[in-house]
């Protein structure tokens, strides 16, 4: 039996916060009548910009981490970076709604810890694989 610690505390962590992200636009609509689409309200689109932008980038990165985790163990350098991916996506929703330093940190952040895990990955794969090693 497996059992990844960090993995399964990213990928809570990850399930509470796309659960936020949904609140807050649900709330947004609510409070702007808009019960389907964007209403053409740019705040709305731009926060369920920010849940669909994370939807489309957290399943590749948990699954990342957890492999990198079924590979090489759970290590204190991969929680550093399950909460850097974490933080930043939090900034990059707060950016969405106009803190423009929050976007750019929570872009940053996502595309390194993606970056450097798949890099990360190729290499255990290769390494581990390779016969001639």
């Amino acid at each position: 039996m497996f059992f990844l610690p960090i993995a399964l505390v990213t990928a809570g962590a990850a399930a509470l916060l796309n659960f936020w992200l949904g609140l807050r636009v649900s709330r947004l609509r609510i409070s702007e009548k808009i019960l389907v689409g964007d209403g053409g309200n740019p705040r709305l689109l731009a926060r369920m910009r920010a849940q669909l932008n994370f939807a489309e980038y957290a399943p590749l990165v948990l699954i990342l981490i957890a492999l990198v985790e079924l590979a090489r163990g759970t290590q204190a350098w991969l929680w550093g970076v399950a909460l850097v991916f974490i933080v930043g996506r939090i900034l990059h929703a707060f950016g969405m709604d106009g803190w423009r330093p929050g976007r750019m940190i929570g872009i940053a952040t996502t595309m390194l810890t993606m970056l450097g895990l798949a890099a990360y990955a190729v290499y255990l794969g290769y390494t581990g694989l390779n016969p001639l090693r």
